[in-house]
């Protein structure tokens, strides 16, 4: 079922699916120029330059190991497209995702600092990007102090779920005050004094 255009406040909603055909357009390129540009080379000299036990060994070595890698991939696509689940309450943006391995997320809306669209070629031929949700406080290694904590991928209609995102973000984040050193503003308070007696004693 495709994605559906208006995302419900507290309801799951799923990547569309053409995210399944940008993966499956992804491994189309892998076998061409990951595989096939060395394999088709390696097994014209073979077969053409080596007897019939060489040619039985290179296949079974090298030909069946990657058929079985690429059914293994065909199998694990739609797995991996089903295991996506996000959901936008109120307060926090929770994720779900994994075939084997499960991973759960939940990032609150007052935590977020930045909103990126990512759109490649072919996403962009497909309709579809991914939003890469920064969150301040997470990455030490960062040298801007943000991370991608959460990253919501194919998304038809992206633009308008950044906006929906950021609407409860500008809900939701803390009033920016700002705060001062009690003992410092003391101390500021009485040189000002100082400064003023001394003053006023010149003007006498």
């Amino acid at each position: 079922m495709e994605q559906s255009s208006i995302i419900k406040i507290g309801e799951e909603f799923k990547p569309s699916e053409k995210l399944k055909n940008l993966f499956y357009i992804y491994l189309s390129l892998f076998i061409i120029f990951g595989i096939l540009s060395w394999y088709l080379p390696t097994i014209v000299v073979v077969y053409f330059f080596s007897p019939q036990i060489v040619k039985v060994i290179v296949t079974v070595l090298t030909l069946i190991p990657l058929t079985l890698v690429v059914l293994f991939i065909l199998y694990w696509i739609p797995k991996y497209y089903s295991s996506i689940v996000y959901k936008m309450t109120e307060t926090e943006i929770t994720w779900n995702r994994g075939v084997w391995f499960r991973t759960i997320g939940v990032v609150p809306y007052n935590r977020i600092t930045n909103i990126d669209i990512k759109q490649g070629p072919i996403s962009r031929g497909l309709g579809i990007a991914s939003l890469k949700i920064q969150t301040a406080g997470y990455s030490v290694s960062s040298a801007s102090g943000s991370f991608s904590e959460i990253k919501i991928d194919g998304m038809k209609n992206f633009s308008e779920v950044r906006d929906m995102i950021l609407e409860f973000v500008r809900g939701n984040r803390p009033m920016a005050v700002e705060t001062y050193d009690i003992s410092n503003q003391d101390k500021v308070t009485k040189e000002l004094v100082k400064i003023r007696n001394i003053l006023e004693e010149k003007l006498k």
